[in-house]
């Protein structure tokens, strides 16, 4: 007879429940601005997945591509060990939090938030 341990069942999840938290809405802010890029005619997205996956099949193909980046970042997140774990969720907030803001900014205003940064 075994005993499963309780690191079994439950994975070691990357940092606090805060930065998951904020990994996960970052995250929802990012695809709803990415669905937005394809609706409006002055904008468009970069990430050329995104848009492989949008011209296959449409608006879903953007959601699936986003819910497989997360589902890759969440992955990758458990298997490192601390403190990379905590770095690397932080680093993609961090990330998911500037491609956010640019996105929502460009669908604000028509321009891109560092429009003299190559973008």
């Amino acid at each position: 007879m075994s005993v499963a341990t309780s690191h079994a069942r439950n994975p070691d999840r990357p940092g606090g429940p805060r930065l998951r938290k904020a990994f996960y809405l970052v995250w929802f802010v990012d695809l709803m601005a990415t669905m937005q890029l394809f609706l409006v005619p002055y904008a468009r997205e970069l990430n050329p997945i995104t848009v492989m996956f949008y011209e296959s099949i449409g608006l879903v193909g953007v959601a699936l591509a986003a819910v497989t980046y997360a589902a890759i970042i969440v992955a990758v997140g458990h298997l490192l060990s601390r403190p990379f774990d905590v770095g690397f969720v932080t680093a993609v907030v961090s990330s998911y939090a500037f491609f956010a803001s640019n996105n929502v900014f460009l669908l604000l205003f028509r321009e891109p938030l560092f429009s003299g940064a190559g973008m």
